[in-house]
């Protein structure tokens, strides 16, 4: 008698008594009584019962297989628990060790290196540096504009997307914003890199790259005017002069009849909303509308 229809006579309780003691003494039974056994203390479910052996057999077959292929799998869950651990040690080890430091709109901020360089970032700003080896390499990634008071030691770099800064102690501020690059000079001295030119800036030199045209200039203030809430510009386009505003006041200006294009010279306060749209819009025959929502509104006369 074959294997399968002594399984069916057993189960149906049919086997002879030789039939059922030769069955018991066979490999298999065990585990057959095991799933017996096991199947006796389920209640009824929303599962049919098996209607006759052959459902039986090909849920029990069935059983078989998808045990074999999690007995497969489990040994690729075991090696990408492995690799998510390595890439978290990893990661850990070589990227913790960055500070970013970012300022978003109105907000001003500063903070102080490990070699005790102060840097105070204005709104809408961004640097990257590492801890790790500071001491070694001073060396951080800007993204906006900060004022720099530089401790004396190593080399001090300041890398932006249109130029490096390199000095050793000195007082410096540095802006990028889009296509504008400007490097003031306040105490010591500073060198600009910014692609194949190179230029050393004196305490009261001012260099600016805008649309790929390189300008000089001088100053004659002590520090950045925008570290004491002010910000000045000198033959900007207005759209420069909007981006700004927006920055230090977390608003949103929508333009009418407005060529932003135009330079413009002058400035603004950072501490009355009312008091800087005057000191922009007045200069270019400009009036200005500020809506309940915040937003401000700047028409331009129409022709």
């Amino acid at each position: 008698m074959d294997k399968e229809t002594l399984i069916k006579k057993w189960l149906n309780d049919e086997l002879t008594p030789a039939e059922k003691e030769a069955f018991e003494q066979g490999d298999d039974f065990d585990l057959h009584q095991t799933i017996i056994d096991g199947a006796k203390q389920f209640k009824a479910s929303n599962f049919s019962e098996p209607r006759s052996f052959n459902d039986f057999k090909s849920a029990y077959e069935t059983k078989n297989i998808t045990n074999n292929r999690l007995d497969w799998f489990k040994p690729m869950l075991r090696i990408a628990s492995i690799l998510v651990v390595g890439f978290g040690l990893y990661f850990t080890l070589f990227y913790d060790n960055f500070t970013q430091i970012e300022t978003f709109a109105s907000q001003k901020t500063t903070i102080e290196l490990p070699d005790q360089t102060k840097v105070t970032l204005n709104a809408g700003s961004e640097i990257e540096f590492s801890e790790k080896d500071w001491n070694d390499n001073r060396r951080l990634n800007l993204e906006g504009e900060a004022y720099f008071k530089v401790a004396k030691g190593k080399i001090f770099e300041v890398i932006t997307s249109q130029g490096i800064v390199t000095v050793v102690g000195t007082e410096f501020n540095v802006k990028q914003r889009n296509n504008y690059f400007e490097v003031q000079c306040f105490e010591g001295i500073v060198k600009v890199t910014s692609g194949e030119f190179t230029k050393k800036l004196l305490a009261g030199d001012t260099y600016r790259l805008f649309n790929n045209i390189v300008t000089e200039d001088k100053t004659t203030f002590l520090q950045p005017d925008w570290t004491t809430n002010k910000s000045t510009f000198k033959a900007l386009p207005f759209k420069a002069v909007m981006d700004e505003m927006e920055r230090q006041y977390d608003i949103k200006i929508i333009v009418e009849n407005v060529n932003t294009e135009r330079l413009f010279t002058g400035g603004f306060m950072h501490d009355n909303i009312e008091n800087a749209l005057l000191s922009i819009t007045q200069p270019m025959d400009l009036t200005f509308k500020i809506n309940a929502s915040n937003d401000v509104v700047i028409y331009g006369n129409k022709k």
